[in-house]
């Protein structure tokens, strides 16, 4: 297969790297292969050409094609993870938080290198390694936002708990589809509409310690 100069990593074959660079190196050119054609038709000798390495090179750092995808799902859901923990701790202004933890999902799909489809659009979920980490990072995400919720709220946990799950799901979805349609909207603006359809429900809930139900903005 022949690739243009656009879709090789800027190292030249046989230019020797560190071994950490070595790696950033082929993740970055595995992530371009699965995010263009799919986990099950990338192939090794793509990847090892897209990161001007030989296969043994390739080799040498990842056993095989799964341990590439799992590293790299191991990388962008710990992006994911700390783009929402980030936007949770960032206000104690509930409302704002709300914005602030849809914006984050917004930010997540439209970072260079498309990495949203390997967490959210996956091909591989019959692969139970694969299945657990997409499983883990939704959870960890949405139970994230749960315990604002049951610290901020008098609802149960298990309340909590599904509430955290609608809101990462409401965001994840809305922002795929925002990207997906090319939308007219800009990327802050339509991170606060779906907040603000987010916090007319939130935000009807009575604050622990607050004076009855915070008001919905309208």
């Amino acid at each position: 297969m022949s690739l243009s100069a656009d879709s090789r990593t800027d190292a030249p074959r046989g230019h020797r790297l560190p071994r950490s660079a070595r790696r950033a190196q082929l993740l970055e050119a595995a992530q371009a292969a699965f995010v263009e054609s799919g986990y099950h038709a990338a192939a090794m000798d793509d990847i090892a050409e897209r990161a001007g390495v030989s296969k043994p090179v390739l080799y040498q750092h990842f056993p095989g094609k799964l341990e590439l995808y799992l590293a790299l799902l191991d990388k962008h859901s710990e992006g994911l993870e700390q783009l929402v923990r980030e936007a949770l701790a960032s206000t104690h202004d509930n409302k704002e938080r709300v914005y602030a933890t849809i914006a984050a999902y917004f930010e997540f799909v439209s970072r260079d290198g498309a990495a949203f489809r390997l967490i959210f659009e996956s091909d591989l979920t019959n692969e139970s390694a694969v299945r657990n980490r997409l499983d883990t990072v939704g959870l960890v995400c949405a139970e994230a936002i749960a315990e604002v919720i049951a610290e901020d709220t008098s609802l149960p946990e298990a309340d909590a708990s599904l509430l955290g799950m609608a809101l990462s799901g409401m965001a994840q979805v809305s922002a795929r589809h925002w990207l997906a349609q090319g939308s007219s909207i800009p990327q802050d603006e339509a991170a606060r509409l779906v907040g603000a359809l987010a916090w007319r429900g939130l935000g009807s809930f009575p604050k622990v310690g607050g004076e009855g139900s915070e008001q919905p903005a309208g």
